[in-house]
């Protein structure tokens, strides 16, 4: 039996001094701190015997995802260099990008842009299903997509895929359930995480979902 694992990571923590809702717009970069969460679970995949073979690293195009897969990608290289393997690039893929989000650009908390100004809460209607951007089904069938493409691509091989806290998620509890629908609160995708699927090539089948958080502690 072939079996190829795709690793989900979360991005590092962003620099957000507003506590902007910043979905998919452009500038908002890794933190100091989440620099260092990356470069935390580079080093936990650089280490592992079960993680240091990974054949590509993909990223949504977003700067924070980018960031973040760097970090792997200069962790995992001087391993590959060893080995005598051609160092890894970056390949960006807009399908395991941020969630769509119409609150874009607005700020939580209170006064000027907040949140719930000007009859935005009216948008927050059904928690398990987003009225208020993409919706959990479309952010997991696209994630589904690039999965099954990559598991093809890649027979036998690990792969990373650096990607966002909902997407990973609502693929996940897809896989697990049935369904993407979930309780927003309730994720289980720590910054810099990584959700681990692995798939029988054959048949497409998952065949396990293991979780880490090698960034628990960076502060």
């Amino acid at each position: 039996m072939t079996a190829t694992t795709i690793h989900f990571v979360r991005h590092g923590k962003v620099y957000n001094p507003g506590h902007l809702l910043y979905e998919r717009l452009p500038g908002f970069h890794l933190s100091d701190r989440g620099m260092r969460m990356a470069r935390a679970t580079g080093a936990y995949l650089a280490a592992n015997p079960q993680t240091n073979t990974i054949a590509a690293v993909y990223s949504s195009p977003l700067e924070r995802t980018q960031e973040t897969a760097g970090a792997i990608i200069d962790a995992l290289n001087p391993v590959r260099a060893e080995r005598g393997q051609e160092p890894l690039a970056l390949v960006t893929d807009p399908r395991v990008i941020e969630a769509g989000n119409e609150f874009r650009g607005l700020r939580i908390g209170h006064g000027e842009g907040a949140l719930w100004k000007n009859g935005n809460w009216k948008l927050v209607l059904n928690l398990y299903r987003p009225s208020w951007g993409e919706s959990y089904r479309s952010i997991a069938e696209r994630m589904s997509a690039f999965a099954r493409e990559k598991v093809a691509q890649h027979p036998g091989e690990q792969i990373v895929v650096v990607s966002h806290e909902s997407p990973i998620w609502s693929y996940r509890h897809l896989l697990e359930t049935g369904h993407p629908e979930h309780w927003m609160f309730l994720r289980h995708t720590a910054l810099a995480s990584v959700t681990s699927v692995t798939y029988d090539c054959e048949s497409g089948d998952v065949m396990s979902i293991t979780y880490v958080d090698p960034a628990a502690d960076v502060q």
